[in-house]
């Protein structure tokens, strides 16, 4: 994957984000030549995972919108040390010069790793791999304060612009609850930003474990029993500063909420 004459721009590029996450210090600008591809995008977030180094705990996968060479959808990792189930008083960091959002999403759990060397999937057998199904909060952030703006292969190239994950309670009955149809609301600072349902994600949650099992296996990465998957944002991408409460409501009563800090 990836074009031959991006590959040494890529490892460039990689190398710099990954500094810049681990020094909480911003990018201005985007370090180096646009990603021309999807492919060479993942290329850079593989150099990217490589070099940082730390356990992959689950996957974010958002919306491409407008799609790309016909595919509508991108994924990028969550570290373990970023995953965090919810509390009182929970505080998630974002990088403060550079772009932060927060996003209400559906948290899928893997119960097995997918069958080694299968490349298509059902949304039924996608479903069959899933053995929870939680709400949740995703940290979007990224050094680099444009990263939304210049298209999906640059969100790509930086981690699928993650940097974070609160796991929040437990649907249990989510097989028969028709989660795609429950109301979704997001409030910052007590004040209504997003209200949506499920509906308007494509094929919903389960459809976004099926595109990550399938861009997974073509990628040669291999998925684990246990991972998340972080299926995108129901209301929307919405950007919060250091001191924002976050509170998200999803159905009839079921609530999860943190506040944003600098990193």
């Amino acid at each position: 994957m990836g074009s031959v004459q991006f590959a040494e721009e890529a490892r460039r590029i990689a190398e710099t984000f990954v500094a810049a996450r681990r020094e909480g210090r911003a990018l201005p600008e985007y370090p180096g030549a646009l990603p021309p591809a999807l492919d060479d995008a993942y290329v850079v977030q593989d150099h990217a995972i490589a070099f940082d180094g730390r356990a992959i705990g689950g996957w974010k996968v958002g919306r491409i919108n407008p799609p790309r060479d016909g595919v509508d959808r991108l994924a990028g990792p969550i570290f373990t040390d970023r995953i965090v189930a919810a509390r009182d008083g929970l505080e998630m960091p974002i990088f403060g010069e550079g772009f932060g959002a927060a996003e209400a999403e559906f948290l899928l759990r893997l119960r097995a790793a997918p069958p080694a060397g299968k490349l298509r999937f059902t949304e039924e057998e996608a479903a069959d791999l899933v053995d929870a199904v939680h709400i949740g909060i995703e940290i979007a952030s990224s050094p680099f304060p444009g990263i939304n703006a210049l298209g999906p292969t640059v969100t790509i190239s930086d981690f699928g612009n993650n940097n974070g994950l609160v796991i929040g309670a437990e649907i249990k009955d989510w097989r028969s609850a028709d989660i795609k149809a429950w109301p979704v609301e997001l409030d910052i600072n007590g004040e209504r930003i997003g209200a949506a349902t499920a509906e308007t994600m494509l094929d919903g949650p389960v459809g976004a474990v099926r595109f990550l099992l399938e861009l997974m296996a073509a990628r040669g990465i291999a998925l684990e029993a246990g991972q998340w998957v972080s299926s995108g944002a129901v209301t929307g991408v919405h950007p919060v500063r250091p001191g924002d409460l976050v509170e998200c409501r999803f159905g009839e009563g079921m609530e999860v909420a943190c506040r944003i800090s600098a990193s």
